[in-house]
């Protein structure tokens, strides 16, 4: 690869989002959306400088606590109505007072396209050196068929409906996926455009072409990226548990006296042996708040934290106070009370017989159900992964 050109990455990040408030900032495998454009950005060989661009103060914490630096930009060029272009354009300028020379290339990355692969950035860079153009723009390839809306009835746009062609005999169109841009600064500088002079397009596939624009992206996204790393990490540094269908198999028996039993898995205590041998930390995290749930921890030798209402704000703060990064953290989950803790940490994952509404968040789905030895599943694979 070509190393004598300069190269800064730029990701606009504003506070306010009108359809998703904190869309920049959502959790996504334990790390907020933002923080994958800038981890992707840092690891790029071709890159110098890494750069958001933001007003929002909480941003600018995150940004810089995951190594970017931050350039401030006015409530004006944060505005909804704001073009990207002013946002990239106001950083070149601030370098220039900072008494920087213009890089020779600008990068501008879309922090709501989290799902790009880890040497794209690097590629469409050599791309536009090797092809000598100016600019560079991703896709997808477009296979739809579309049509407009006009004020005198519907149109078709790519394609004659009445000569309809194969696909495969139609010219090739792409779809502009907004993950990234490559643009030398002159061109920038001149146009006022990320896009311009010779261009040429960076071809990525569909299932690296998704931006989290509404609630049902999200979950997509979500998804995308759990697919992407459905490997068992080897980084761990805590384990979450919830108790209830998770130690047991989520059935209470009740006698005549009001007595409750629940039935556990002996396997399971051998799985929590194996990870505290190997120096793993775990805690039990649960929502009820009952004398078995104290007993049985006390017998596994586990930290037991229960009767609490909201998990995720717990656990957040849990976190912060022992100093451990969320996307170093393992869930082992199974319902609704799980799912916000299942998005916040890097490695969700739920029993077999979990809520529907939780298999989505989950990067892995165990093939054993709840109190009958899913924790020792859980614990084989864990400690395999670190071998």
């Amino acid at each position: 690869m070509s190393t004598d050109i300069s190269v800064i990455v730029i990701i606009p990040a504003r506070g306010g989002s009108e359809r998703i408030p904190g869309k920049n900032l959502l959790p996504l495998a334990g790390i907020p959306i933002l923080a994958h454009s800038i981890l992707h950005a840092r690891s790029a060989k071709l890159v110098d400088e890494v750069i958001v661009s933001t007003e929002d103060a909480e941003i600018t914490r995150e940004a810089k606590k995951y190594g970017a630096e931050v350039i401030t930009r006015t409530e004006e060029l944060a505005s909804a109505t704001a073009t990207s272009e002013s946002a990239l354009l106001h950083v070149l300028d601030e370098r220039k007072k900072q008494g920087k020379e213009d890089p020779d290339l600008v990068v501008f990355l879309q922090c709501t396209s989290p799902v790009r692969k880890e040497d794209d950035i690097d590629n469409a860079i050599q791309q536009l050196i090797d092809e000598d153009v100016d600019s560079i723009f991703s896709a997808c390839r477009n296979y739809a068929l579309i049509w407009n809306k006009a004020s005198d009835g519907l149109k078709s746009l790519n394609y004659d409906y009445e000569t309809r062609k194969r696909e495969q005999d139609m010219e090739e169109q792409y779809r502009e996926n907004g993950s990234l841009y490559v643009t030398k600064t002159s061109l920038l500088r001149e146009k006022g455009n990320r896009l311009g002079g010779k261009t040429s397009v960076y071809l990525m596939d569909e299932f690296h072409s998704f931006q989290v624009d509404t609630a049902q992206q999200v979950d997509l996204v979500r998804w995308i990226v759990r697919q992407d790393k459905a490997d068992w990490p080897s980084d761990i540094e805590l384990v979450v548990f919830d108790f209830d269908g998770v130690m047991t198999d989520n059935k209470v028996e009740v006698t005549e006296n009001g007595d409750e039993f629940v039935r556990c898995n002996r396997s399971d205590g051998l799985g929590i042996d194996h990870l505290r041998d190997a120096n793993i930390p775990m805690i039990v995290l649960s929502t009820e708040k009952h004398p078995i749930v104290k007993l049985r921890c006390e017998k596994l030798q586990l930290p037991c934290h229960q009767g609490i209402g909201n998990k995720a704000k717990y656990l957040t703060e849990y976190l912060q106070k022992e100093n451990i990064d969320a996307s170093k953290v393992a869930y082992l989950g199974n319902d609704m009370n799980d799912l916000e803790c299942l998005h916040m940490v890097g490695f969700p994952v739920v029993v077999a017989d979990a809520d529907p509404s939780v298999l989505g968040a989950a990067r892995i789905v165990l093939s054993t159900p709840g109190g009958q030895g899913a924790v020792r599943e859980f614990s084989d694979k864990l400690l395999a992964a670190k071998k």
